[in-house]
């Protein structure tokens, strides 16, 4: 289990995402879920993703909020903005093409008090590798670099045998 969580509201028109400390891949069926349930609300005006209490991201989470901007652009025409303070996090958000999906912000973003954190949930293998597989196809389709970076790894996620 990581040091790290995940927290959610609804506040005035807007959904806010909320990731602190060390996030994982522990929490991709839960991100995953709720992403899909948002997109599918409808009725949201904006949608900001705060990493400015992030230490450090996977590579799976970052693709699950990226498949995020990218459903948001597809239903809503819309970029969520995404605030991130820590440097080396900033430099990772950069490195991945993330301002080509998202509003990015090098300040603290407004964040409600009345935050949520995202419900456990059990995962079985199955549904961890479907997570990461996607979440790694989305990144790899942001660009060459990316692409190059986790051709390996979706190869080896796609022969394996569920």
């Amino acid at each position: 289990m990581s040091d790290g969580k995940i927290q959610f509201a609804e506040y005035n028109d807007t959904f806010v995402l909320k990731c602190v400390g060390d996030v994982r891949l522990t929490f991709c069926s839960a991100l995953n879920e709720t992403i899909e349930n948002t997109i599918k609300a409808n009725s949201f005006k904006s949608i900001v993703i705060d990493l400015t209490e992030v230490i450090s991201i996977d590579s799976t989470t970052l693709g699950l909020l990226a498949k995020l901007s990218i459903l948001s652009k597809r239903k809503f025409g819309m970029l969520p903005t995404l605030a991130s303070t820590n440097p080396d996090v900033s430099r990772v958000l950069d490195s991945m093409g993330f301002n080509q999906v998202f509003n990015l912000v090098h300040t603290a973003a407004p964040c409600p008090e009345c935050l949520d954190d995202l419900p456990e949930q059990d995962q079985s293998e199955a549904v961890v590798k479907e997570r990461v597989l996607e979440a790694h196809q989305i990144l790899m389709s942001l660009n060459e670099s990316n692409r190059d970076e986790f051709r390996d790894l979706v190869s080896a996620l796609e022969s394996t045998p569920s």
